[in-house]
């Protein structure tokens, strides 16, 4: 399969410009990014994708032996990025896919340059000095109800996840997006990312990052973007005037500003 059709990848704005690379969370797709791409257009070459088991990705292609780790989310970065020789490519990265930036760095370092996560968790558990917003019960009781009954966690979740309860539209956008995704490869999506512990991965960071955060967000608390960044040497942290975990839906303007300046500094 080629890797570009695989990972269902769209490449625009200005072929001459930067590279910068979107990528989505778990549940969505990379239509999550629409309200960003037009900011970015005029100046960068901007590349879309769909992780494998997400969107209009090539669904044949998933193996629960690779998407069971973070890792093998990172390699559909890296191949998408060897696909298209990209260089010191900026890679966006939402909610898991933050991590996942942040491992495929660290593989192949040649070809990210530089890393936004917007809204990012290392880990989605507390630990003993360490506030990740959930307790080791509450997330086996998340996935548990996830497994059991995904469209009704779905339709139960996604408003809460957005955090905008006075904009139902959005809720219902993200509830839409998640039940379009194949339970099965949902389950295994959400097993790796609520499961995951990348706190000792922030460490091998090396190249230029800005961190946003909410002001309020239930699923990543600015606990936990604080904690990103004081374990990213030279990190940036921005705290959006926003609410949720998907900022760049409920907040585009805020996100926007936020990500093109720090793209703007890179030269």
């Amino acid at each position: 399969m080629d890797i570009l059709s695989r990972n269902n990848v769209t490449v625009t704005g200005n072929p001459a410009g930067p590279a910068v690379v979107l990528a989505h969370g778990f549940g969505c797709d990379q239509n999550m990014w629409r309200l960003t791409v037009p900011a970015l257009a005029d100046t960068y070459r901007v590349v879309l994708f769909d992780y494998v088991g997400s969107g209009r990705s090539d669904l044949s292609s998933f193996r629960e032996d690779r998407y069971s780790s973070l890792e093998g989310y990172a390699q559909d970065v890296v191949e998408v990025c060897e696909a298209l020789d990209l260089r010191g490519a900026a890679f966006v990265g939402h909610s898991v896919s933050a991590m996942i930036g942040v491992l495929a760095a660290r593989q192949a370092p040649d070809r990210i340059g530089a890393l936004v996560m917007v809204a990012p968790s290392p880990c989605y558990i507390d630990d003993e000095g360490y506030r990740g917003g959930f307790s080791a019960a509450d997330i086996d009781e998340l996935l548990a109800s996830l497994e059991a009954n995904y469209l009704g966690w779905s339709s139960a979740m996604a408003p809460v996840i957005m955090g905008n309860p006075g904009r139902p539209e959005l809720g219902e956008e993200l509830a839409n997006s998640f039940c379009a995704t194949d339970p099965e490869m949902a389950r295994v999506f959400a097993r790796t990312t609520f499961l995951s512990d990348s706190r000792d991965d922030l460490k091998t960071v090396t190249v230029p990052t800005l961190v946003l955060e909410c002001e309020q967000d239930v699923i990543a608390p600015r606990e936990v973007g604080a904690f990103v960044h004081a374990r990213i040497p030279g990190s940036t942290l921005v705290t959006l005037p926003a609410t949720g975990h998907c900022p760049h839906l409920s907040a585009p303007e805020a996100t926007n500003r936020a990500i093109t300046a720090f793209l703007a500094e890179l030269g």
